[in-house]
């Protein structure tokens, strides 16, 4: 945990990744009500005002409620089609879903005082060990031991295949980490840093330095906030454009 000092000013940049009972100050079990598990409650439902409440009247000429529903359904549909094929389209649901929880969960995190679920490994972890499991599982329930291919790289010579497939093993085995690391990792970069030019806006009330810092602090933090809205779509986009391609992979595993 970051801690700085200056006149007094003290500030923890990772205490609001802590994750907190929602009632008391006891001990968190699994079934705990705590601060993750509310807001990922309203990401959901947050989904389900806007996919189905507002597309409910389905309006010749949408307002844009269901304007955003229904690009953001477009948009994914085709970056499934586009990647894995129309083979692929009956995993649509899996994925759209979780592109707009991704979503959700970050732009939401970007509300002041907000938590953002997805700055967290354990459930990154989870998003990312599910659909591990779940392209694994498709991919032996459609070719057997077929699918074994993927490892076993036919078009290189034969004296490296054996040294390509130990790699390529590895290679996805590693694929849940990577996967989920990727995603906490840059939602949480980007919340510590708007937290560390935050806690520099006071000065201003404490020193005389603080007459130049305290503006350079609030620009940085806008400029960082912007930046961040930027982050929470491309993080929901790179997570699920790589859960099409890992589908890609169970569907076609020849290389």
């Amino acid at each position: 945990m970051a801690e700085e000092h200056s006149e007094g000013l003290s500030f923890h940049p990772m205490d609001q990744f802590t994750i907190q009972p929602l009632f008391g100050d006891g001990p968190i079990h699994w079934y705990t009500p705590t601060n993750t598990t509310l807001w990922m409650a309203i990401s959901i439902v947050g989904i389900i005002l806007l996919l189905i409440n507002a597309t409910r009247a389905r309006a010749v000429i949408p307002g844009r409620a269901q304007s955003v529903a229904e690009l953001a359904y477009g948009f994914v549909h085709k970056m499934v089609e586009d990647v894995t094929g129309k083979e692929g389209l009956k995993y649509f649901p899996y994925i759209f879903t979780l592109f707009m929880f991704i979503v959700f969960s970050n732009f939401l995190g970007l509300i002041p005082g907000a938590f953002t679920p997805t700055s967290h490994i354990a459930v990154t972890g989870f998003l990312a060990l599910a659909v591990f499991i779940s392209v694994t599982l498709i991919g032996f329930a459609k070719h057997g031991t077929h699918f074994l291919g993927l490892f076993w790289v036919s078009s290189a010579p034969m004296a490296l295949r054996p040294v390509l497939a130990i790699i390529e093993v590895i290679s996805y085995f590693v694929r849940p980490v990577s996967h989920s690391i990727r995603l906490g990792g840059n939602m949480m970069a980007g919340h510590a840093v708007i937290k560390v030019f935050a806690a520099f806006a006071p000065l201003i009330l404490m020193s005389g330095v603080g007459v130049l810092v305290t503006p350079l602090s609030i620009l940085a933090i806008v400029a960082m906030y912007a930046f961040e809205v930027l982050v929470a779509f491309i993080q929901a986009y790179v997570f699920t454009i790589l859960t099409c391609v890992y589908l890609k992979d169970a569907l076609h595993p020849a290389h």
